[in-house]
């Protein structure tokens, strides 16, 4: 099958597009910059049309993985790279005659700050959102499911927390304040929360890719299915790096409140670093949020093959290569 993945500079791309081309699979990828894969590559940018195209082209399988993170960032920039962005690759794909497409999404699309205990994957809702991440991922992602046909069915995953070696989001964020000492527990660091080794997210994004045909017009949550504390997770993650976990905590809500006076300051000040705290990260910090993933694992003939421990140890092992 030729498949085209966007997104191959990040983590999750860069695994995806090595993983189906190892499986033997004829692999293109498309980003801005190059992604230093031995596979075939374009680069150019999403909302171009004319740069899309000849991407698209002869293609069997669009995974579409690349979008603009953070929390840093105008309206704008958000919604031309997650919203416009998906919208012109889907048009382009429907036209070029691709038969199926995986929009990798995230759960961030349809939480609206209440705790989720085995919650099933809720309708994306951009009206309640937090943040221009989420609110354009839910745009993104109404747009892709509605646009699922019988000629292109495209199926929407959301893998949740996803880390790993080499991870520089949760991983490396966790690590980098742990050694500056300003890592803390937001409230009693008990809140229940799903994560996702990177392994399995690659797992279930190419099996994705074999079940789209059937899964149109749906969305599923990924993660192990292994809920563990906040304070477990980011304390092991620390312990993984050599590094002494934290013990202190912040009131939950004076998080909040910090981070939603850190928002309006970095906007106020144009900065492009991330703040040390945010409204949407205290929330997902003291809140439980985990996931029932009996439909995703059914739907995708998918179930996760490195649990939470041996997770742990992949990430000790990488961090003393390092």
């Amino acid at each position: 099958m030729k498949v085209l993945v966007t997104g191959a500079t990040s983590l999750v791309g860069g695994h995806t597009a090595t993983q189906l081309a190892e499986l033997g699979h004829e692999v293109t990828v498309f980003q801005r910059s190059p992604s230093g894969l031995s596979v075939a590559e374009f680069c150019g940018s999403l909302t171009n049309v004319n740069e899309v195209r000849p991407a698209v082209a002869g293609q069997d399988a669009v995974v579409h993985l690349a979008a603009k993170v953070g929390v840093t960032g105008t309206w704008d920039e958000f919604y031309q790279t997650n919203v416009r962005g998906t919208q012109t690759l889907i048009e382009a794909a429907q036209k070029a005659g691709v038969g199926r497409f995986v929009h990798v999404s995230s759960p961030s699309v349809a939480h609206g700050g209440a705790a989720l205990v085995g919650a099933p994957a809720g309708v994306a809702d951009p009206t309640s959102t937090r943040g221009h991440y989420a609110t354009s991922k839910a745009l993104a992602e109404q747009y892709a499911l509605a646009a699922s046909s019988s000629s292109m069915p495209i199926v929407a995953l959301r893998p949740h927390l996803i880390w790993g070696p080499g991870d520089t989001q949760l991983v490396g964020r966790i690590v980098a304040k742990t050694k500056a000492g300003r890592m803390a527990m937001i409230g009693s660091g008990n809140a229940l929360i799903d994560s996702t080794f990177i392994t399995n997210a690659v797992d279930a994004i190419v099996a994705a890719v074999d079940a789209a045909p059937g899964l149109g017009g749906q969305a599923f949550v990924v993660s192990n299915g292994q809920p563990r504390t906040v304070s477990e997770l980011i304390g092991r993650i620390a312990v993984a790096a050599g590094l002494t976990p934290t013990d202190r905590h912040v009131p939950a809500r004076l998080a909040l409140a910090g981070g939603w006076l850190a928002e309006r300051t970095w906007e106020r000040q144009q900065r492009t670093d991330d703040p040390p705290m945010t409204s949407f990260l205290a929330e997902q910090l003291s809140t439980a949020h985990w996931f029932d993933q009996r439909a995703t694992r059914d739907a995708l003939n998918w179930t996760p093959k490195v649990g939470i421990d041996e997770g742990f140890e992949r990430l000790r092992a990488w961090f003393q290569q390092q």
